[in-house]
C-alpha cells in the first residue's frame, strides 16, 4: 500500500439534459442519470446508487483484506446494501445504510471467527467511515 494521503480524481461532463459522463484516468467511463425518485429514467447508475454501491463494494474489499491477513478461508461473499434517503432539517441526506452480508465458508470453517471478521470489516470500511463530511466547492463560471 502507498503512504497516505491518497488522491482519487474523477471528472464529469453534462449538458442541460441527458446523461452525465463520469470519468477517471485509466477507468471505463460511466454514464449516470437521476434515479426514478428524482424524475430520472431509472436505467442508469445515479449518484445515490453509486454511493450505496461504493459502501457495499468497500465492505467486501475490506473484508477480503482482513480475511487474508487473518488467514480465514472462505469461498464466497455477497453483500446487499440499502441506503435510506430522507429529508432531515430541510436537507435530503442518507440517514441509514443497511448492509446484508452472506459469507460462505468451507465445511470446516469457524463461523464465530468469520462473524467477528465481518463486523471488523464493517467498522473499518473507509467509505462508510467517510460519510460524515463537509464538502468543499470551488466554482468557476464561464461566459461564452
Amino acid at each position: 500500500m502507498e503512504p497516505f494521503p491518497h488522491h482519487y480524481r474523477v471528472g464529469t461532463e453534462a449538458g442541460p439534459e441527458g446523461a452525465v459522463l463520469v470519468t477517471s484516468e485509466g477507468l471505463v467511463p460511466l454514464t449516470t442519470a437521476p434515479p426514478l425518485e428524482f424524475g430520472g429514467p431509472g436505467d442508469k447508475w445515479s449518484p445515490e446508487t453509486l454511493l450505496v454501491g461504493a459502501a457495499a463494494d468497500c465492505f467486501v474489499l475490506t473484508f477480503r483484506a482482513i480475511a487474508a491477513a487473518s488467514k480465514l478461508a472462505w469461498t464466497h461473499l455477497e453483500c446487499d446494501a440499502e441506503g435510506v434517503l430522507e429529508r432531515v432539517d430541510g436537507v435530503a441526506r442518507f440517514n441509514r445504510l443497511d448492509l446484508r452480508a452472506r459469507l460462505v465458508l468451507p465445511g470446516d470453517g469457524d463461523e464465530e471467527r468469520a462473524r467477528r471478521l465481518l463486523e471488523k470489516a464493517e467498522k473499518n470500511c473507509l467509505v462508510t467511515n467517510s460519510l460524515v463530511l463537509t464538502p468543499s466547492l470551488t466554482a468557476e463560471v464561464i461566459l461564452e
